[in-house]
């Protein structure tokens, strides 16, 4: 039943004190939730893992509302980024998370419960004893069978308090007209970007009139018209010919917007995650897991399969889709395609002959020669090494980005986790910065009434259009243009 037997006592560890907490408006102790039941969640909302658990958290939440079972996220971050309590709000707000979040200073949780790796749950009794613990995703069944029998247990002898802890929780509403943008392409005078948290997809002009509206705003995965399909926090969007193809992330789903006919068909997926390894098949009988990006060229959809730390292809003629490159392993080696192993790709383009991606959990900037198969790291040291340093590519560093494009001999990064848009120099093989400070400080948000310019807060997708740079600045819920001869980075409203 229990995931780990403990041959001993093992007492859980009490909250530190004067750490920030969010969606409470106070501080918890293991002594305010005697009596309760606690399941602990040890994330970092860079990591897909984390992202896959949260369904099954919230789906578990649901069941035992009204019950002496209390859901904790303990935040302990991987990147630098990460550790700044307005990020991680901002985090918490994307994946909705409604349960109370503790921001893990300097990992002092995670190492007082001697955990190793992300996700991990640890369940505690109502006498403070830690009776589970398990690393990974996929724990669904084996929580609930847990929770199941501690209730149960508990309420016969009378250590189960009698009744739940009443958490008064503080939600922030975003009432702007996007929510966490997250992909954008143009094409000719046309632009589309996944309004990812409105799950729906927006057409405008280049001046930011909204032509389209695709989808009903509602989280779901069915198909049909623009105004009742439906998404779930889609993020990769590419134009091909008269269509658009969308990487509809949380439905695991690749799905085609119709312009002329004004309808969304699948192409790839059961809107159900699949596997960590699959040899792939049929468009719609197989299960994928969270696509992230999308690129095409002639016949072919490369799909950066985040959640698989691969990168797939889609072939329209043959309706196939099956792994290009990565075997599946999360790390930065690189060969023959197949053989290489990748990290959370994030974000693609292609440019003659190679493909460009974004790893974003090695902070790297890599490529696929599509003539040799070859998988090569442009810029990119290991799952640790991050940070924002301009210079030779075999210093430069970056911080989880999660978007890239490529044009001529330059490749333009939307250095997520740095909030700054970098360009890397294949001729020289330099790095530069181009919008955006090396210091965190100098960043804003966009109702924030002390700045007097704002910047990027971690953008997730650049391209380029006529000497313009159209970014996604997700956590400004803002798409901003660069432009690249005056050097001025502008708001496109996007209006009705």
């Amino acid at each position: 039943m229990f995931d780990e037997v403990f041959t001993r006592v093992t007492k859980a560890q009490n909250f530190p004190d004067g750490y920030d907490w969010i969606n409470v408006d106070e501080s918890l102790s293991l002594e305010k939730l005697k009596g309760q039941i606690i399941v602990l969640d040890f994330w970092t909302y860079c990591c897909i893992n984390c992202m896959h658990m949260l369904p099954a958290l919230a789906a578990l939440e649901k069941k035992y509302e009204g019950k002496q079972v209390i859901f904790i996220g303990v935040h302990s971050a991987k990147f630098f980024n990460e550790q700044d309590k307005k990020n991680i709000e901002s985090a918490v707000a994307r994946y909705e998370i409604s349960h109370p979040v503790v921001v893990d200073r300097n990992m002092s949780i995670w190492r007082k419960y001697d955990v190793s790796g992300w996700p991990t749950i640890i369940i505690i009794d109502p006498n403070g004893t830690i009776v589970y613990k398990q690393s990974g995703e996929g724990q669904k069944e084996s929580i609930e069978d847990t929770v199941d029998v501690l209730l149960e247990k508990h309420s016969k002898t009378g250590t189960l308090a009698r009744e739940p802890f009443n958490i008064k929780h503080k939600k922030s509403q975003n009432k702007t007209t996007l929510s966490f943008p997250g992909k954008i392409s143009v094409s000719k005078d046309k632009i589309v970007l996944s309004d990812s948290n409105h799950n729906r997809i927006i057409v405008t002009d280049l001046s930011g009139k909204i032509e389209h509206v695709i989808g009903s705003g509602k989280i779901g995965f069915s198909d049909g018209s623009f105004e009742t399909a439906t998404f779930f926090r889609p993020q990769g969007v590419v134009w091909k010919d008269d269509s658009i193809i969308v990487a509809d992330t949380e439905n695991h789903a690749i799905r085609k917007i119709d312009l002329v006919n004004k309808k969304v068909i699948t192409l790839v997926g059961t809107g159900r995650q699949g596997p960590w390894i699959s040899q792939g098949g049929k468009g719609k009988e197989i299960p994928i897991t969270s696509p992230w990006d999308v690129a095409q060229k002639d016949n072919l959809i490369f799909i950066a399969m985040a959640g698989n730390h691969q990168i797939w292809t889609y072939d329209m003629e043959s309706d196939i889709a099956k792994p290009f490159a990565g075997n599946g392993y999360e790390n930065i080696i690189d060969g023959e395609k197949q053989q290489a192993q990748l990290a959370q790709p994030s974000g693609l383009s292609i440019s003659g002959t190679k493909l460009y991606f974004a790893d974003s959990e090695v902070s790297a900037i890599r490529e696929i020669d599509l003539e040799t198969n070859q998988v090569k790291t442009i810029v990119g040291h290991g799952l640790f090494v991050f940070g924002h340093k301009d210079g030779h590519v075999d210093e430069a560093l970056f911080q989880h980005p999660l978007g890239a494009y490529a044009s001529k001999n330059k490749i333009y990064v939307a250095d997520t986790y740095n909030s700054a848009i970098r360009e890397i120099d294949l001729e020289t093989n330099q790095v530069k910065t181009i919008v955006g400070k090396t210091e965190m400080n100098g960043i804003c948000k966009v109702d924030d009434p002390a700045c007097d310019s704002l910047g990027l807060y971690e953008p997730s997708d650049i391209e380029l259009f006529q000497d313009k740079m159209y970014i996604t600045d997700t956590n400004n819920h803002l798409i901003r243009v660069y432009d690249m001869n005056s050097n001025v980075l502008q708001t496109l409203e996007i209006k009705n």
